[in-house]
């Protein structure tokens, strides 16, 4: 099709294991690894669909950098007091939107993420799209930004874990 981004399987492949590695590491619960998906400069927000759309900056959770994302690893592991849950991600594949002059990606993949507590059933917890900017490292495709636009204005009281 015309108008498509060209982009040789390799790479589409490598991007391909990118989303489907950072899945099962937030779903295994291996926190210390969510930040190596990551530049050390970089982006994670976690925001409404309806402030996103309008352009509003307020957004539930947002780090900008590995480190505060590390930070947040702390948090989870060690000060956040929270019932203890299950999470498992279902994500589309990846569309890449663009290839910058700089040869980052610019990407988009639906996902769905289900919740289950240790005393209850499964349940739709996060829907909506991701929105990465995905660029070469020497360790590979690492995302330099990640916006969780979400599209329920209603959520769980508290997000604990990575989206």
């Amino acid at each position: 099709m015309s108008g498509l981004p060209a982009l040789d399987f390799g790479t589409f492949q490598q991007l391909q294991q990118l989303y489907a590695d950072y899945a099962l590491a937030v779903d295994s619960g291996d926190w210390d690894l969510w930040p190596t998906f990551f530049t050390e400069r970089c982006v994670y927000k976690l925001q409404p669909r309806e402030n996103f759309e309008r352009g509003f900056p307020l957004a539930t959770l947002a780090f900008d950098s590995q480190a505060m994302l590390r930070d947040r690893v702390y948090g989870i592991k060690e000060t956040l007091f929270h019932d203890p849950y299950y999470q498992r991600h279902v994500v589309g594949a990846p569309v890449v939107r663009r290839i910058d002059d700089a040869g980052n990606l610019h990407c988009e993949a639906n996902y769905a993420v289900f919740r289950t507590k240790l005393d209850g059933p499964s349940t739709v917890y996060n829907v909506g799209r991701y929105i990465d900017t995905v660029v070469h490292t020497p360790a590979g495709l690492k995302f330099a930004q990640r916006l969780c636009i979400y599209d329920s204005e209603m959520i769980p009281n508290a997000i604990i874990y990575p989206i």
